[in-house]
């Protein structure tokens, strides 16, 4: 049929990449449709990276890329005669998925019009859920790809920066504590690995005994006698040193 004779390549401004994530479609909702619509799209999730399974869910797909959901609502055959059905469904959906879109085909300006007449009538909040009018069933299905696809590598990044915030907040904090142990007479970074590793923070160092710091490090006993010393006697560590 020339409706589906479009190839599963994704559209040019999207990048997937391998292993995408998987693709739960509502049985019910595969019933409705023509096998050559059910075909493209398990060729489109295939040339995408994307494993597709039918399941009876609720709403009529759940994209699970990493560990993001996102939900779809596809409307493949808009009836201006009954709409109240879909708004309705919506209207329950929508409170128990955080990323819920609905895709609608609405070929004409009939049906256009009507779907901007409904979508006022039924009281929807713009942006709560998004609707996604599209003119053919293959551009709304690559849009809710594309869509999908993105939310994942847009959470995928934002867990990366957090990483990466926290291994400068760990550096940060370990460049600190060298800084501040190295301080101490006769203590080089060795040393201070040495006590980090064994005995922990500068503060839990301040409480160490000498006779713990020996046991648990490769300190010599003039070492272990200055860091304790160093850090809890105030008149010591104020003082002036002479090496």
């Amino acid at each position: 049929m020339d409706a589906y004779r479009r190839d599963s390549t994704p559209p040019s401004n999207a990048s997937f990449s391998g292993g995408n994530g998987v693709c739960l479609m509502r049985s019910s909702w595969k019933e409705d449709q023509h096998s050559s619509f059910i075909d493209f799209i398990s060729t489109f999730l295939s040339a995408n990276s994307f494993r597709l399974n039918f399941v009876p869910i609720a709403p009529d797909f759940i994209f699970n890329c990493g560990s993001l959901s996102v939900a779809f609502i596809f409307v493949t055959n808009w009836d201006c005669n009954n709409v109240a059905p879909m708004f309705n469904r919506v209207q329950q959906l929508k409170a128990q998925f955080s990323r819920f879109y609905v895709a609608i085909t609405l070929p004409g300006k009939e049906e256009m019009d009507s779907f901007i007449e409904s979508y006022f009538t039924f009281g929807m909040v713009i942006g709560k859920p998004t609707f996604i009018p599209v003119k053919d069933l293959e551009m709304g299905f690559e849009k809710m790809v594309k869509i999908a696809h993105s939310s994942g590598v847009y959470k995928q990044e934002g867990i990366e920066e957090k990483f990466k915030a926290e291994r400068k907040k760990l550096v940060q904090g370990m460049n600190f504590y060298l800084k501040v142990v190295t301080s101490i007479p006769g203590i080089d970074n060795h040393d201070a690995n040495a006590l980090s590793q064994a005995i922990g923070s500068v503060q839990a160092i301040a409480k160490a005994s000498k006779e713990q710091i020996l046991e648990n490090t490769d300190l010599s006993t003039d070492k272990a006698e200055m860091v304790s010393r160093f850090l809890r006697d105030p008149k010591f560590y104020l003082s002036p040193k002479i090496n």
